[in-house]
């Protein structure tokens, strides 16, 4: 365990066991566990220049006097994951019998302001698409096909990308729409794919077997020298394929899954479907999508009436 194996000397059994329990009980993703243990080292080295040098003699003033020390120079949000991280650490080890008290029990996030997500608009969409489409008629190679594939299966069943990337080949079922999820912490959900998608994806998978080779597996999505597409090349490929509409915000594949929930709610469609549709396991998190929608009303009705 990389993040573990440079904390100080005091820290770094504590750690180790803490990134198992994460991993094995928690069940939570190598991104989580990876995050959890870069903000448990910075912890860690803060105290250790302060003579703090485990977690045994930690105070609660401690825990705060580390975030003070990131308000002017860290996110609002960087600062409350940390918070978090300080939280879930130091119950662990109290619920584990490692410490006798939590001096986390009484440490509190700052306050952060609701952020709208940054999305398009369904007109924007349709341009990306068809750009997209285009751009892979005239090059006729496979890059294109695969592209189009998946923009089209991020926009239409508004997976993250890491569940893209791990998508096999018999993970979708093509005669009933659906696709086979499996999102954090291991859950597993099916949710529908539309007929873009599914053409899309038809027409990649024509041409897939020009790119196999050992390491492909089942993978539904590969990358040029064959294995499974990673999470930089699928981010890099919306990015790229953004600048075909110019006047639209540059999002990730994230901005894709949040269209798709804003589009959705749009047509009428109810939260709890939109929240089993994204995996998301509280129903608040879902709710941001209906402000995003609010937001276009209210700027359209300021925009086109003339007594707003």
């Amino acid at each position: 365990m990389d993040d573990a194996g440079r904390m100080p000397t005091g820290w770094v059994r504590d750690a180790g066991l803490f990134a198992d329990y994460l991993r094995l009980q928690r069940r939570r993703s190598a991104n989580t566990e990876r995050a959890y243990l870069t903000d448990l080292r910075e912890l860690a080295l803060f105290l250790q220049g302060r003579g703090v040098h485990d977690p045994d003699h930690v105070r609660l003033t401690d825990l705060r006097r580390w975030l003070a020390s990131q308000q002017a120079s860290e996110a609002p949000a960087t600062v409350a994951r940390r918070a978090g991280t300080a939280r879930v650490f130091f119950g662990w080890a109290r619920e584990t019998g490692r410490l006798g008290t939590d001096p986390a029990a009484g440490l509190r996030s700052p306050k952060l302001g609701r952020r709208l997500p940054q999305t398009l608009t369904q007109t924007e969409v349709r341009e990306l698409m068809d750009a997209a489409a285009a751009a892979a008629a005239e090059a006729g190679g496979v890059r294109g096909l695969r592209d189009v594939a998946i923009l089209e299966t991020l926009y239409g069943s508004g997976l993250r990308v890491s569940e893209l990337c791990g998508l096999d080949v018999g993970d979708l079922d093509e005669a009933r729409g659906l696709v086979r999820v499996i999102g954090k912490g291991d859950k597993e959900r099916i949710v529908p794919l539309g007929l873009p998608g599914l053409r899309a994806i038809d027409a990649w998978r024509a041409v897939r077997d020009q790119w196999v080779a050992p390491a492909s597996a089942n993978a539904l999505f590969l990358g040029t020298r064959g294995g499974r597409i990673n999470q930089r090349v699928v981010r890099r490929v919306v990015h790229e394929s953004m600048r075909a509409v110019p006047e639209a915000p540059d999002i990730g594949p994230h901005g894709l899954r949040h269209a798709m929930a804003t589009h959705l709610l749009e047509g009428g469609a109810d939260l709890r479907s939109v929240q089993e549709m994204l995996g998301h396991a509280s129903l608040s998190t879902t709710q941001i999508y209906t402000h995003v929608s609010d937001e276009r009303v209210r700027a359209a009705y300021k925009q086109a009436f003339p007594r707003a």
